[in-house]
């Protein structure tokens, strides 16, 4: 089969089956992980509602979503400011009781096109605003999210030049679900560190019910956090999208210290994070990150002999498919292709003959030859055609076929160890009924 090398840009000129999802879609969910705040696309009422049914289904809760309800006809004759202006007003009075601490505003590519000044409209808002402009028709879901979390340090962090010792920030990729980040937060607090992400979800689409759930965001990082965000001793990037956001706050800053990690899923990740923390800490890590690490280890050992003998497939967001394939290659895993949403440098380091951005048709080439598919649940109808049986772990977006998407755990060393036993038993099972 004749490989596809990695370009920057498709190898098509249209997509059957995509993975892909749009930058609006990622700045939405950037929005969520804000205290309080407001996500407002920018765009036509059809944009949002879709935006806002795939999250419910996906995470299977109520979505804070709302929109300017433009047209091509009201884009053009009356601007966007007073589209903005009018739908905050809507929107705040409707709900009197509701009252946003953020109003986080994300463009579509009918307002990009357009070329609205989305930027002087915060002069005439009262409540905080962030803008960030993310039109569908480049990047994806990851760029979304990593360019909201630039823009909200960009335009409200306020420069200082002093550091506090043990305070530090992390930047969590778009693909960590909210647990996964409530986890990592945990995992630095043990370390004695008081730990802020950016945007966090740990608080917010995780099953637990609120009161006003549905109406703002309710992630546990408030804009008043953000704004004393530049006195962190340490900024931890997580995946090379969030380099940019990691680059902003430094400017905010000189004397913050950067440390970067394309994942931290397998021991050697986890291992270099812990040491990490240990060098500026100066002390030992708890006695259960040690026992997780054990758990790792032997979870290794224990599904070196299924992992090891089978090939993989994966696909999805940039970040996470560097995670997943390194992680599956330290057991002794073969990956056959990759298929990433969109370019990110990342992909140039996975030692993997076939990496490249496509869609699932081009992924279905590769099912055929595989025993076990990492993908989201698209790729369940595809490999129902085929004669072969082929396990599949979902992950990614979207997932409307399992519950509990936000409590799955693959990060650091207790998430590794729960992410090797799911492929093996998947493919245990293939391979009994194969």
């Amino acid at each position: 089969m004749e490989s596809i090398k990695l370009s920057k840009h498709e190898h098509k000129p249209l997509q059957v089956n995509p993975i892909k999802h749009s930058q609006p879609m990622g700045a939405a969910l950037a929005f969520m992980g804000i205290r309080n705040s407001l996500p407002l696309m920018h765009a036509s009422q059809g944009c949002a509602s879709y935006t806002k049914v795939f999250y419910t289904r996906h995470f299977n809760e109520p979505i804070a979503m709302y929109n300017t309800s433009v047209s091509d006809i009201t884009a053009v004759l009356d601007g966007g400011d007073y589209s903005i202006l009018m739908s905050i007003e809507n929107i705040t009075k409707k709900n009197k009781t509701m009252k946003p601490e953020l109003i986080g505003l994300h463009t579509t590519g009918l307002t990009e096109t357009k070329g609205d000044d989305v930027r002087s409209v915060g002069m005439h808002i009262e409540i905080p605003y962030c803008y960030v402009n993310t039109p569908d028709f480049e990047g994806g879901m990851e760029s979304g999210w990593a360019l909201t979390a630039k823009a909200l340090i960009e335009q409200h962090t306020k420069v200082s030049t002093e550091i506090k010792a043990n305070k530090i920030l992390v930047l969590p990729h778009v693909s960590m679900q909210p647990i996964e980040v409530e986890k990592i937060k945990e995992f630095c607090e043990s370390f004695g560190f008081e730990t802020y992400a950016l945007p966090d979800l740990s608080t917010s689409l995780d099953g637990y019910l609120s009161e006003g759930q549905g109406k703002l965001g309710t992630g546990a990082i408030g804009i008043d956090d953000i704004v004393k965000l530049a006195d962190c001793s340490h900024v931890i990037s997580l995946g090379v999208s969030m380099k940019m956001a990691a680059k902003a706050l430094l400017k905010k800053n000189e004397n913050i210290g950067h440390l970067h990690f394309d994942n931290v899923m397998g021991l050697k990740n986890c291992d270099n994070f812990v040491s990490s923390l240990m060098k500026i800490r100066q002390i030992e890590p708890k006695p259960l990150i040690k026992r997780w690490r054990g758990r790792l280890q032997d979870a290794m050992l224990d599904s070196h002999f299924l992992i090891g003998s089978s090939h993989f497939v994966i696909t999805g967001e940039p970040d996470m498919c560097c995670g997943m394939c390194e992680l599956l290659q330290s057991v002794g895993g073969t990956v056959d292709a990759v298929v990433a949403t969109t370019y990110s440098p990342v992909l140039e380091g996975l030692d993997v003959e076939n990496v490249f951005v496509g869609d699932l048709e081009d992924a279905q080439k590769y099912f055929q030859n595989t025993d076990l598919v990492i993908s989201n649940f698209h790729a369940e109808r595809l490999l129902h055609l085929q004669d072969k049986d082929t396990a599949l772990v979902l992950r990614g977006f979207p997932n409307y076929e399992e519950l509990g998407n936000q409590l799955k755990n693959d990060q650091l060393y207790e998430g590794s160890t729960y992410f090797l036993f799911e492929v093996a038993n998947k493919l245990r099972e293939q391979k009994h009924h194969g």
